[in-house]
């Protein structure tokens, strides 16, 4: 099942990405490409605190 963030539901869905989580793992999406490609996460939960560290800039 895809999941969008609820902070998405502003009225400007330009940049909103869908989650699919499968145990650790995850699959992510471009919310208005929803048959394009995805990428996929091995670990999830380590991708989610590597960005709260800040990891990928900003």
């Amino acid at each position: 099942m895809w999941r969008k963030s609820s902070r998405s539901n502003n009225g400007n869905n330009s940049n909103c990405v869908e989650v699919s989580l499968v145990g650790r793992s995850a699959r992510v999406r471009d919310s208005k490409n929803p048959t394009g490609p995805t990428v996929a996460l091995p670990d999830w939960q380590a991708f989610l605190d590597a960005a709260k560290r800040g990891r990928f800039g900003a």
